[in-house]
């Protein structure tokens, strides 16, 4: 989230400024611009990411079979995906709902999201069927950041200098005339 208070006449409106989502751009806001149209294909693009990545999956165990590894690392290599996958999803699907309370953490997971990549393409996919992924939580930023501008911009709005003119005149106290300026 950008709070932007650029000077008139720059080209950019004043105000923060909604933050892109990945393939989205930011129709998230008013859901313009082909936002269903981006949805669906970006519903398919998850699914069949998915759909792909499993087949390569199976290559790659057939490859253990072939290479004749035995039973038991084959059972290992399902239960790493299948476990490295339902964490990736997990953690997928928390990531568009609240930013992380510990990024450290996070980046010690990377390596079993990358693992579990099927989780994480299914989590897209799934969450493509309610909003655009991440778009709730950057919504509620965005709201917040516009609150908080509004909120600003408010309270300081007029000249202080005439606000402490006035202010002395309604005391009853006098202003003081200015001096003319010497050559």
């Amino acid at each position: 989230m950008s709070e932007n208070s650029e000077a008139p006449g720059t080209g950019a409106a004043p105000g923060p400024h909604p933050e892109p989502l990945r393939f989205f751009g930011t129709t998230w806001v008013d859901h313009s611009g082909g936002y269903g149209l981006r949805r669906v294909g970006a519903a398919a693009g998850s699914l069949a990411a998915a759909v792909a990545s499993c087949f390569v999956l199976r290559f790659a165990f057939q490859g253990l079979e072939i290479a004749d590894v035995g039973s038991f690392v084959g059972i290992l290599v399902v239960l790493m995906f299948a476990i490295c996958s339902a964490v990736a999803f997990r953690k997928t699907w928390e990531g568009f709902g609240r930013r992380p309370a510990d990024p450290e953490r996070e980046a010690s997971l990377r390596g079993i999201k990358t693992i579990g990549f099927v989780g994480s393409l299914l989590a897209y996919f799934f969450r493509t069927f309610r909003e655009a992924p991440g778009e709730r939580l950057h919504r509620e930023e965005y709201e917040a950041a516009v609150a908080r501008y509004e909120k600003r911009r408010s309270t300081r709005t007029g000249n202080p200098a005439a606000r402490k003119q006035n202010r002395s005149a309604k005391q009853g106290g006098t202003t003081r005339p200015k001096r003319p300026k010497r050559p």
